[in-house]
């Protein structure tokens, strides 16, 4: 169970690895970014977590991105469905990939009002 306090101290230890990273004079461009790479998946998980318990807001895009989730919770990649009268398409898009840039090892997901035109 996370707090907000959580959310605030995992931001700040984000931040200050990314200043890390920017005032680092080194010739290592890799340098942190497993550091930032974890404090960024801590920040998302932590405010995940708070957002599905109701102790911060969700926007009206995240109530209606869950609520696709729970009515098609097994919606492929450019699946359409409609839903209260609209058409939604399913995306998937990485959200973190390997060192090498080659393999994404962790994907995120949204869903796009479709419009006809």
């Amino acid at each position: 169970m996370y707090t907000k306090a959580d959310l605030d101290a995992a931001k700040a230890e984000f931040e200050q690895i990314e200043e890390r990273w920017a005032n680092d004079s080194s010739n290592n461009p890799d340098k942190y970014k497993a550091e930032c790479k974890a404090a960024r998946r801590q920040v998302r998980e932590i405010e995940a977590a708070l957002k599905a318990t109701g102790e911060i807001a969700s926007t009206e895009n995240e109530v209606l991105e869950r609520e696709l989730d729970e009515a098609f919770p097994n919606a492929k990649s450019k699946e359409i469905v409609e839903y209260k009268g609209k058409r939604y398409i399913r995306r998937f898009f990485p959200l973190e990939k390997s060192r090498s840039r080659k393999t994404v090892t962790e994907w995120g997901k949204a869903w796009e009002e479709v419009t006809d035109y």
